[in-house]
């Protein structure tokens, strides 16, 4: 008996063709005798469209072709719905697929995505909005803002606009941060709110990080001098330093002494001075290796 698959793809994300990708799924499925509807991205409706697919079809699993932007959306159009998502990692940026292991090769990932086991993976909500990975306020946002505003894209885009961002960075911020019955004062350069480990450049920002466990962390980094920036990029994460500070707990709220870039999983959202945040547990079922 065929079992139905539906298949989300991001025509755009990444800026790579997928059409090699779609033939390799289509291919698959095939193989595999699954039944696949596959649903190219436009921008609008989306949520909707997937929605009337999964009550159309309702299929056992939704495979994901994109980055973090498209699987977030296909977690939060499937919130009700109890269905495993597959994600073959082709965005820009593939943070939850670097941090949940997932291989390079696509038949690897084919695997993974369509027969594989699955956990019950948290997301956090800031500010009624929803975030699958890491969000955070301050340098690395500005950095966000300066890349989706910048003309060049890739590793390249980011090293420009690091050294863009940091030779221009803002003074550092005051931030008042309640969480676990504690209010507690720390003059910063940058705060994570991490949902896992690493960022999807390999850079592990949250050593103890589990997408799972029912928390989040708020990884406060103080000083970001380029000695403290080169051990957090070599894998070598001072969490015992006095320049960070971390704080795991199930809701936090963050105010800042003046508005402070902040972005969501590789997506500006603005300068804030207001952030309340609480973890939403087992939000949805992912596949794994």
């Amino acid at each position: 008996m065929k079992k139905n698959i539906i298949f989300v793809v991001n025509p755009i994300s990444g800026d790579l063709d997928k059409s090699n990708l779609i033939d390799a799924v289509q291919e698959f499925a095939t193989t595999n005798h699954f039944d696949l509807e596959v649903y190219e991205t436009t921008g609008k409706s989306d949520q909707k469209n997937i929605q009337a697919l999964y009550n159309q079809y309702q299929p056992e699993r939704i495979v994901v072709a994109g980055g973090d932007g498209t699987i977030k959306m296909v977690a939060e159009a499937m919130e009700e719905f109890d269905v495993i998502i597959g994600i073959l990692p082709a965005g820009s940026a593939n943070g939850l697929s670097v941090d949940l292991n997932l291989p390079v090769t696509i038949e690897e990932n084919l695997k993974i995505a369509f027969l594989n086991r699955y956990i019950e993976m948290d997301m956090i909500c800031i500010n009624g909005k929803k975030s699958i990975h890491l969000s955070d306020i301050g340098l690395n946002a500005d950095l966000v803002k300066n890349y989706e505003e910048g003309d060049l894209r890739g590793i390249w885009g980011y090293a420009l606009q690091a050294f863009t961002t940091l030779k221009d960075s803002n003074e550092p911020f005051l931030a008042t941060i309640s969480a676990n019955n504690e209010i507690v004062e720390h003059t910063a350069r940058m705060i994570v709110i991490a949902n896992s480990q690493k960022y999807g450049t390999g850079v592990v920002i949250n050593p103890n990080g589990a997408m799972n466990d029912g928390k989040f962390e708020l990884i406060i980094l103080k000083n970001l001098d380029l000695l403290l920036i080169g051990k957090i990029i070599t894998g070598n994460m001072p969490i015992d330093s006095d320049d960070v500070v971390i704080i795991s707990t199930e809701k936090a709220t963050i105010k800042t002494d003046y508005p402070v870039s902040f972005q969501i999983d590789g997506e500006y959202c603005g300068a804030q001075t207001d952030l309340e945040i609480h973890i939403l547990h087992k939000q949805m079922k992912i596949a794994i290796p």
